[in-house]
């Protein structure tokens, strides 16, 4: 889960973040934790028990009614391919971005093999460059185009070929060999600024401790951009100048208002792949902690050193084409300060971040060509016969194809990684709340999520057009959709008695399922019991993580605070909980 996570883009998101808006704003990614946490506690034993193979399978086994076939098709394509190639394309698009400057075919390759390929792709018209290299956009475009196709493909090699065993067993390494190479690239950083105040490096994670930051880099920052500005931009906590009310809005809707609130996708995948109920609950909490906590630490120091190292242009400039431009810095970094072996590390823990990602989105987005659309649709509803499995097996390796050109194809036009992520948000919005309460409360059919299907992609587009404020889009979008399902649920048949029977035994869902308990002859309010005592553990953990996160964060960085005093008691009360939170889990 954690390397599937580290993509290759997110680093550049963060770089592009902390430049435009400042530290408060990577409360957007972190305040995922609730969610990961959530679904460890409270989601990820009933994607166990539910015994599926994809989300989109869920349905059939929730739902009644003569839509419940056409629902699990429209989700398997709607997240197994326009979603899964949305978040593909911006994968690599930071591919291309690490790839021009590091992969020069034009140098490597003769003229004979390179030329006719240069050739072909002009000819095809097709345009990939980021501009960073200062290399002819027909040589950029070539030597990035060869990059991904080969990176594309050497990892469906070994996606297609092993399966999900393949893509956890290589994950980990992944994850490992990424971590090592950021670590490394955020102690040079700071050394290239000074950051340790030439106290000596030997000493340096005391000296950190000790002063209370990196003082080399708290000094740089203030003589380029203004104290009143360093500490806006490096402050964890909103500032005068941050409109606070529009950023809590977004922070405390995005967390539940996306499409994947309850591990929906490869998350859930992952925790069907578990082999107990108690696995599920630790490799989510596991999962929660290395992505906010150990994960995030690294990647902000280097993105405010390179602040520090690439001051922000004076000009006014666009916001799309600042992120582009800030985000694409994370490569120049690693070209411009990283020693001849480090370079290596760390170029090759990005290919292993990028890798990580594109093979989990390959062998999840298979899954529901092969399952849901294949196996369900035209092999057991059309041809009524069952499918061997290397035919199922074939059509899996098949959809990839499809999943690498339509990735590839949005990939191309795309201008930022951030204004995707952006525009993934707002149609995710209009799912969260529905794919939560078909858990938790039993009066959920499948009419509410088609409803909130369809309020995606018809108020999403709307909002696009009609406003560039994205808390007003996220509140309309998340408000809308929400009132739509469960207006709809009240006035459509409920799921059958029977269907919905079995689902509870099958599964053992917490939350409103009253009715059910009665039916089958348990304490009415059992099932609400076990839902607050989820929500307590997830209160308990997200409280220790964060703390943990908002302490360790303020002492290594120079942010905006009266004093260190409360960078250590978050600490203390942080490690505190944590015995507390071990025995929930």
């Amino acid at each position: 889960m954690a390397a599937t996570q580290f993509a290759a883009d997110t680093p550049l998101l963060v770089t592009g973040l902390v430049a435009t808006a400042g530290i408060f704003s990577t409360w957007r990614l972190l305040i995922y934790g609730i969610a990961f946490l959530l679904m460890a506690y409270v989601f990820s034993p009933l994607w166990r028990r539910a015994r599926v193979l994809t989300d989109a399978e869920l349905t059939e086994i929730r739902y009644s009614g003569r839509g419940v076939l056409p629902l699990r098709v429209l989700k398997a394509v709607y997240y197994g391919t326009v979603i899964n190639c949305v978040v593909l394309a911006m994968v690599l698009v930071a591919a291309v971005r690490i790839a021009e400057v590091f992969l020069p075919w034009h140098e490597w390759l003769p003229g004979a093999i390179y030329l006719p390929l240069q050739n072909a792709i002009q000819a095809i018209g097709i345009t990939l460059t980021s501009a960073s290299s200062g290399l002819d956009p027909a040589v950029a475009t070539t030597n990035n185009l060869l990059s991904v196709v080969l990176i594309l493909a050497f990892t469906a090699l070994y996606s297609t070929t092993g399966g999900l065993r393949s893509v956890v067993t290589t994950d980990i390494m992944q994850f490992s060999l990424a971590m090592v190479g950021t670590i490394a690239y955020a102690v040079i950083v700071i050394r290239a600024v000074g950051g340790f105040g030439g106290l000596g490096e030997r000493y340096a994670v005391i000296v950190i401790r000790a002063v209370g930051g990196f003082g080399g880099l708290g000094e740089r920052l203030t003589t380029l951009y203004g104290g009143e500005t360093v500490d806006r931009l490096l402050s964890f906590t909103p500032s005068a100048q941050d409109a606070l009310i529009p950023f809590l809005v977004v922070v405390g809707l995005q967390w539940l208002f996306q499409m994947n609130s309850d591990g929906t996708g490869y998350l859930a995948q992952r925790s069907m792949g578990c082999a107990t109920d108690r696995d599920a609950r630790i490799a989510g909490v596991t999962f929660a902690w290395l992505q906010i906590l150990l994960r995030s630490l690294p990647w902000l120091i280097i993105a405010v050193g390179l602040l520090a190292l690439y001051p922000l242009p004076s000009g006014a400039e666009g916001r799309e084409a600042l992120a582009g431009a800030r985000e694409i810095l994370f490569v120049t970094g690693i070209d411009d300060l990283l020693p001849i072996g480090i370079r290596g590390v760390m170029l090759t823990g990005l290919l292993a971040a990028l890798a990580s990602t594109i093979d989990t989105h390959l062998n999840w987005g298979a899954s529901y060509w092969s399952n849901d659309i294949y196996k369900r649709l035209v092999a057991h509803q059309w041809m009524r016969r069952e499918p061997g499995n290397r035919e199922l097996v074939l059509v899996a390796r098949c959809s990839n194809v499809l999943i690498i050109l339509i990735a590839l194809t949005i990939m191309a036009n795309l201008g930022s990684i951030q204004t995707a992520w952006f525009i993934s948000l707002l149609f995710g919005a209009g799912m969260g709340a529905v794919l939560v309460l078909r858990w938790v409360w039993e009066r959920i059919n499948l009419y509410s999520e088609l409803m909130a299907i369809a309020v995606s992609l018809v108020v999403a587009p709307i909002l696009l057009v009609t406003t560039d404020q994205e808390w007003i889009r996220l509140a309309v979008m998340a408000a809308v959709s929400t009132a739509a399902a469960v207006i709809v649920t009240w006035f459509t048949p409920a799921t059958e008695a029977g269907t919905r029977q079995s689902f509870y035994e099958r599964v053992r869902p917490p939350g409103f399922w009253t009715n059910t308990a009665r039916e089958l002859g348990e304490p009415r309010g059992a099932p609400l019991m076990k839902l607050r005592r989820g929500l307590a553990s997830t209160a308990l953990t997200g409280v220790s993580l964060y703390l943990l996160l908002y302490g360790v964060g303020t002492l290594l960085l120079p942010a905006a605070r009266p004093s260190a005093l409360w960078s250590v008691l978050a600490i203390i009360g942080g490690i505190a909980l944590v015995p507390v939170w071990r025995k929930r889990l």
